[in-house]
């Protein structure tokens, strides 16, 4: 799965309302958005996935029914007013329907993030019934080959008659297709496909690196003058469309000049919880050094956003180093992502490398250059799966992987 941008709309309105024009960087008054990810089980084994990569230490601690609704209920007090409910798959935990009529009561906007795995006639009822506001669908590409290949699993089918089955319900068709060197040169054929199913939304997903998808960087990455291609024919194809599909294109980090201001700010919009209960303010968050991240078993939510060591690390901008202390750009971007600077540099505080200006940048050029070496682009895919994730536990990968500080 990937976190998609599509249900942050909502959210985007709220931190213009809540900060008043003031720079996130300011204020932090209050979580706005609500990624309750409640299983990292997952019937998939995508290549991309942006779980952890040692998500099997995770799997056998899941919160239960009564605490994630108890951390619903804290994260409304604390003004939460969007939730996301992702995995690995959610549709896994038999208990989802209780979530979603939870979260209705407390007056959230629901979207559920799904592959589709699991969605039954009797399920997608027992959600409209309780409350749920959207569905957003994972599909993979317009050819069953690579739907099979790139998720190892034979879905490709399936995925379809889900998408049939989330319109016929009076949901609003959302799609999320992530994009990778497979199924790039497809675009066109994909926002066909959309079209065909009737998509209200879709969004061009292009892989960001972290998780799974970093393990298969040189794998996956495709060439500026694919992005480039792609980017001119999801325009082309917004013009033709109008208003009638909104089209999403999500530029990946490593081809910008500049870092995104990571989940809107450290802290400043987002809180995560995961399947066993720890509370990051970004997916990847636990691969930083020296942090201690609460746990909801332990810790009430409040006291996590407001007072916890974790969630005020990188709030504002005072821990920041040169360049970016002094960088003119420091309030659009935050330095960028914590995560990714750790990962590629081993420097938590660092600028993030994907900036131009930061004295790292080189190990982003190197990556978009071994991705054109045929010999390392040619090593096999490491499909997201309990096998590989107990592997990559061990360090029975550690020569695949060592050039990077840390995996998430």
């Amino acid at each position: 799965m990937t976190q998609a941008s599509l249900g942050q709309s909502v959210v985007q309105k709220e931190i213009q309302s809540q900060n008043n024009g003031v720079a996130a960087n300011i204020t932090h008054t209050q979580p706005l958005w609500l990624l309750a990810e409640v299983t990292y089980r997952c019937p998939l084994h995508c290549a991309f996935c942006y779980n952890p990569t040692d998500y099997d230490k995770h799997t056998q601690n899941e919160l239960t029914t009564e605490q994630w609704i108890q951390a619903l209920r804290d994260a409304r007090r604390l003004g939460a007013l969007q939730l996301g409910i992702s995995g690995g798959e959610p549709l896994l935990r038999d208990d989802i329907e209780d979530i979603v009529i939870e979260a209705k009561k407390l007056g959230y906007y629901s979207n559920l993030i799904t592959s589709g795995v699991g969605l039954t006639e009797k399920r997608i009822q027992a959600f409209k019934d309780g409350g749920l506001d959207h569905i957003q669908l994972s599909m993979h590409d317009i050819t069953e080959e690579i739907n099979n290949f790139i998720t190892n699993t034979k879905t490709f089918e399936l995925k379809k008659k889900v998408a049939a089955m989330i319109k016929n319900h009076g949901y609003p068709m959302v799609l999320n297709v992530v994009i990778h060197r497979y199924n790039i040169g497809h675009m066109r054929q994909i926002l066909e496909m959309a079209e065909a199913l009737g998509a209200d939304y879709i969004e061009l997903a292009n892989t960001q690196y972290y998780g799974w998808s970093l393990v298969n960087r040189s794998q996956l990455m495709p060439t500026k003058e694919q992005i480039d291609e792609a980017e001119r024919i999801t325009n082309e194809f917004r013009e033709k469309q109008g208003s009638k599909m909104k089209v999403f294109f999500v530029v990946p980090d490593y081809f910008s000049d500049r870092p995104k201001k990571c989940m809107n700010g450290w802290g400043e919009v987002f809180m995560i919880v995961t399947a066993n209960g720890d509370v990051l303010p970004c997916h990847s968050a636990r691969v930083l050094p020296n942090i201690e991240f609460p746990n909801v078993k332990d810790k009430g939510l409040d006291w996590v956003w407001n007072d916890s060591p974790a969630f005020n690390k990188y709030r504002g901008d005072s821990w920041m180093k040169e360049p970016c202390r002094s960088c003119a750009e420091k309030e659009k971007d935050l330095a960028g992502c914590r995560c990714q600077a750790f990962m590629l540099t081993g420097d938590a505080e660092g600028a993030d490398p994907v900036c131009s200006l930061s004295p790292n940048h080189h190990v982003i050029t190197q990556a978009i250059e071994d991705s054109r070496n045929s010999v390392i682009a040619s090593q096999p895919i490491i499909f997201r799966n309990d096998k590989n994730s107990k592997a990559i536990i061990a360090g029975e990968l550690n020569d695949r992987v060592k050039e990077f500080h840390a995996l998430p």
